[in-house]
């Protein structure tokens, strides 16, 4: 019977396609802050941040504990007026508020180091403004990726990606990004180093509150899906061993590990490694019992194992027909379906009819 060769690499990148989506841009999730006096919390007071750029005003207002929120700012340069009870200026600032890469950022404020009539120098607003210009540039740029990746045109999102990573090469989330690219591009081993650049700019980002990318549980989705999808680049590349390394790094980080199990039980199939697949394919099984093309696989490998007896008879090891009935039952319209059926046909198998079809009538 002719051997079935899979292909992983479209299920790998299941995982990776949405890396730009969460890139933070320009727009703050909050800017939160305390307003004191000689170290007193200052309840009703009203804080007053001014766009320096276009004028646009956010205001908020101190609780009894001095505590403000103000939700929705853009990061850039801004006036920080703060206004006591009786609408009396007291407090009066220039400062860059929201640092580039930050999705909050504390701004306390203590009132006696204000300046009701005071500014900042003009050396201090050509900075600000440099890091607004840098900033909007950089933001251009990932709007650029995202369109290009949510449209798949990776030769467009290619280049963009590359000016990112030079403007800021500590950010795992951009050769990770350009890492997906390469690897629908088919350039195998331009991804695998940038998986690899990706992963240890990963492991080596400190968690820091004002930046939602160094939450570790974000860290952890990243090299899972680095891994995986490092994995099906060294697939394609026919490097069977470097590809089930990857996939097992996969494995081990990602709370349901069924497709990463999957793809080194395929892995290991592809490189007639049977006892490797099958101890995969388990795995994968107990991990997602509804993984129909583990089980395609399990009765496959199952299938090579059996034996002719003295009369000339074909058997199947004990579990080949459950394994390869399962697969029916989970996808009785599936790709493998007529070779299953001639599995079990030549093992002597009873074959299930009773499992519903998946298509529409």
């Amino acid at each position: 019977m002719k051997r079935t060769t899979l292909s992983m690499l479209g299920m790998a990148l299941v995982l990776a396609l949405a890396s730009a989506a969460g890139w933070s841009q320009a727009t703050l999730a909050r800017v939160q802050g305390k307003v004191t006096q000689q170290g007193k919390p200052q309840p009703d007071m009203q804080v007053v941040f001014t766009n320096l750029n276009n004028g646009k005003t956010f205001k908020g207002k101190t609780d009894r504990n001095g505590i403000y929120t103000i939700i929705g700012m853009e990061r850039t340069g801004y006036q920080i007026d703060v206004l006591n009870p009786a609408g009396e200026k007291v407090y009066t600032v220039k400062r860059m508020v929201a640092a580039e890469g930050a999705g909050e950022q504390d701004v306390n404020i203590e009132l006696t180091e204000g300046n009701a009539k005071g500014g900042a120098s003009k050396e201090q607003i050509d900075a600000i403004k440099a890091q607004n210009a840098k900033a909007e540039s950089m933001n251009t740029i990932i709007r650029q990726v995202q369109e290009a990746m949510a449209q798949k045109n990776w030769q467009a999102a290619e280049a963009p990606l590359q000016q990112l990573i030079a403007a800021d090469p500590s950010r795992y989330e951009y050769p990770k990004a350009l890492g997906d690219v390469q690897l629908n591009l088919g350039k195998y081993e331009e991804a695998i180093q940038n998986y690899e650049k990706g992963a240890q700019l990963a492991k080596d980002t400190k968690q820091d509150p004002k930046n939602p990318a160094s939450d570790p549980a974000k860290i952890k989705t990243a090299l899972t899906q680095i891994y995986s999808n490092e994995g099906s680049a060294y697939s394609k590349l026919k490097k069977g061993p470097e590809a089930v390394a990857a996939y097992t790094k996969a494995a081990e980080l990602d709370p349901n590990p069924g497709t990463a199990y999957f793809n080194i039980c395929a892995t290991q199939y592809n490189s007639g490694n049977t006892d490797g697949a099958l101890a995969a394919c388990d795995k994968a099984i107990a991990a997602d019992p509804k993984k129909a093309d583990a089980y395609f696989i399990k009765g496959s490998l199952m299938m090579g194992q059996g034996k002719l007896d003295s009369g000339g008879k074909y058997t199947a090891p004990e579990g080949t027909a459950e394994a390869l009935n399962k697969y029916l039952e989970l996808a009785p319209d599936g790709q493998h379906a007529n070779d299953v059926k001639q599995m079990l046909t030549a093992i002597g198998a009873k074959i299930e009819t009773n499992y519903k079809s998946g298509k529409k009538k």
